[in-house]
């Protein structure tokens, strides 16, 4: 995957993290079928982050199968989500709501712990590339 797909991905990652922190009015505003922008935009987040994890690391090692498996996490997070819910808006009753934040708890550490681990293996990496350049 090209750096420039990485960059926006992260970029997406962070735009819709702002935008969901920042609590716009506009994220409770339904999408044609009901679902509501914020819920589209949380599943968008969490597939850009994965996303870009995968696309940082290297095919066959451990950090890329993880990344694999955050990305699906990611991509199932939304319909599960809905399913556990029984709505598009995710208003839950009952122990549905502690299983839904379980899975989304779980879904986001796998990504942003694929995608730590990506960053931090790709800087530590040109460290030490840069250090043998050097010597």
């Amino acid at each position: 995957m090209s750096r420039q797909i990485i960059a926006w991905l992260i970029m997406v990652a962070i735009g819709v993290t702002v935008s969901l922190v920042s609590g716009a009015s506009y994220l409770e505003i339904s999408l044609p079928g009901g679902l509501p922008i914020g819920n589209a935009l949380a599943a968008i987040g969490l597939c850009s982050a994965a996303g870009a994890a995968v696309g940082l690391s290297q095919s066959g090692t451990s950090l890329r199968r993880i990344s694999a498996a955050s990305f699906v996490a990611a991509i199932a997070w939304l319909p599960i989500s809905v399913a556990l819910a029984g709505n598009l808006a995710l208003n839950f009753k009952g122990p549905h709501g502690i299983a839904w934040l379980g899975l989304s708890l779980a879904t986001v550490l796998a990504v942003l712990g694929s995608l730590a681990w990506a960053v931090v293996r790709l800087l530590l990496k040109s460290r030490l590339n840069g250090s043998s350049d050097a010597a």
